[in-house]
């Protein structure tokens, strides 16, 4: 009887392939790990010269969904005024090449960065909020989520609100 040969085994040749590019993929990750951190380093720091000392020390970004536009630009937006630098994610195509936007690509990742708040503070980390999961129980009739988001966020911008907007 014939066993079928095993395919969760490498083969000689396949460590031999495998085994010499170790040092270089791992020279590669560094690199980009490196990359990233002098990237993070330098945004952090245009933005704090930049914007922080203009009074702007947020970044908020949401877009036209019915779910949230009304919500966000009823009862978000206006208590941030000018400390904020603010992007429509629906209006992307007309972005141009700004600090914002590559903060937002930065910051924002790839999943359930809409609506999203970033605020900045110079030199501590920056906290990032993201409403989209709130936003989502919201949604469904379950609005505790996104009063505790709302309330963590104006808490930590410094803005004491009595009950909750829209």
């Amino acid at each position: 009887m014939t066993r079928p040969q095993d395919k969760s085994r490498a083969t000689w040749w396949q460590v031999a392939l495998i085994v010499p590019l170790i040092p270089f993929i791992l020279v590669v990750v560094a690199i980009a790990l490196v990359c990233f951190a002098v990237m993070s380093v330098c945004l952090h720091v245009i933005i704090w010269t930049w914007w922080y000392l203009r009074g702007r020390d947020i970044l908020f970004v949401y877009s036209d969904s019915p779910v949230w536009h009304d919500y966000v630009e009823a009862g978000i937006l206006p208590e941030l005024g000018e400390r904020a630098v603010v992007l429509n994610w629906s209006q992307r195509k007309r972005w141009r090449l700004s600090v914002a936007r590559l903060a937002f690509h930065h910051f924002g990742g790839y999943r359930q960065f809409n609506p999203m708040a970033v605020v900045f503070r110079p030199f501590r980390r920056s906290e990032v909020f993201r409403f989209w999961r709130p936003f989502r129980d919201f949604k469904h009739g379950r609005a505790e989520a996104l009063h505790r988001m709302e309330r963590e966020f104006f808490t930590s911008i410094g803005i004491q609100r009595h009950g909750s907007s829209a």
